[in-house]
């Protein structure tokens, strides 16, 4: 039976209203401005900024601010957003080994030409609540920040700690491709995807889900036995050809995170021993999701590598790709919250039509 929906209209406009009181919280404490959730919430926008796949701090908070602190919801409302925008040019690749460092590390050699660069990190934090960040104010004996080093125009190439062991030629080489990759962001998935999709893929998934698809392969659900070859963090020229000019100009920086890993490979039909790569990049400071994205990268390379399939969930390149995207996950899962009347009456009507006939069976058996 169809139950005709009245004042629904009315109802959505005070649920708006309620949302916004909500957000809004206590009216006598002081609102949260979009300089203070940039600056001091600057992990989540980093999550925001990557997942959305688009890179403005600014709007990343006010996304925030306006998700409550959904951060789902707040690269829902990016991705609707970046929908709109005009796409006026195309950047050149970024350059990683330019990049002016904030934090660099790995673990696989101690020495480092330019040393190791502990940076801002929770690593080496006590995981105790600083009750003192509760006072009004910042504490009194808040260390001033170190000065930015490195930022100059002649600052040094920063090499890649895997171009060491690629000198005695003990990990593998990829050819350099001219070739456009496919955009993930205009063009819909389609499988089998070669490595650069699966890496964009990756890049704006959720990281809860490539997380638990890493950690997988580490309790030995995939091919990934991993040292963090180097994990670097900071800032790097983004360039654009303009065409009137004849040479390319760069229009500005952005924070990348950066994560390959060295994996150990006995060799395989096609491939000799020798280590391989993971590779993960992720715009902002998000170390957990790079890591994260080069184990995952290296287990669903076992194809390439002539290695055999032993059916890891993150191995099988359907199974990541598809339901790594939050927001194609959220979309589909909170749509069962819409009305489905219709359908929920068939469904009750079979269920009872069912109950009948197995109840006069049961009858006529007795």
């Amino acid at each position: 039976m169809y139950v005709a929906v009245k004042g629904g209209e009315r109802a959505i406009d005070n649920a708006h209203q309620w949302l916004a009181e909500e957000r809004r919280g206590d009216p006598s404490v002081p609102e949260l401005t979009i300089p203070q959730i940039r600056e001091q919430m600057k992990l989540a926008v980093n999550r925001v900024m990557a997942e959305g796949s688009l890179f403005d701090p600014d709007l990343a908070a006010l996304a925030i601010k306006q998700a409550r602190g959904d951060l789902i919801e707040a690269v829902f409302l990016i991705r609707a957003y970046r929908t709109t925008l005009p796409r006026l040019a195309a950047s050149y690749p970024v350059d990683t080994g330019a990049m002016a460092v904030d934090r660099r590390i790995s673990a696989t050699f101690k020495d480092l030409p330019g040393g190791q660069v502990l940076g801002p990190t929770f690593d080496y934090t006590h995981r105790l609540l600083d009750f003192a960040l509760m006072a009004e104010g910042e504490p009194s004996d808040t260390p001033s920040p170190p000065e930015e080093k490195g930022r100059s125009e002649g600052q040094a190439r920063v090499p890649h700690v895997t171009s060491f062991l690629n000198r005695d030629g003990l990990i593998e080489t990829a050819d350099p491709s001219d070739a456009t990759p496919p955009d993930l962001s205009r063009e819909p998935m389609e499988l089998p995807a070669d490595r650069a999709l699966r890496l964009q893929a990756l890049t704006r998934g959720d990281e809860g889900f490539v997380l638990s698809m890493a950690y997988s392969t580490q309790r030995g659900y995939g091919r990934t036995h991993a040292f963090v070859g180097e994990l670097r963090i900071g800032t790097v020229a983004v360039e654009v050809d303009i065409p009137e000019l004849g040479f390319a100009v760069e229009i500005g920086e952005i924070e990348l995170t950066e994560c390959e890993t060295v994996n150990q490979f006995k060799g395989s039909r096609t491939e000799p021993p020798q280590f391989t790569r993971g590779y993960g990049l992720v715009m902002g400071q998000s170390e957990r999701k790079a890591i994260s994205m080069s184990l995952v990268d290296r287990a669903l390379r076992w194809k390439e590598l002539g290695e055999d399939f032993t059916g890891a969930p993150a191995q099988d390149e359907e199974f990541v790709l598809m339901h790594a995207d939050n927001i194609q996950a959220t979309g589909f899962l909170e749509h069962i919250k819409l009305p489905h009347y219709v359908d929920f009456q068939a469904e009750l009507e079979l269920v009872r039509k069912l109950r009948s006939e197995a109840m006069a069976m049961q009858e006529a058996a007795e």
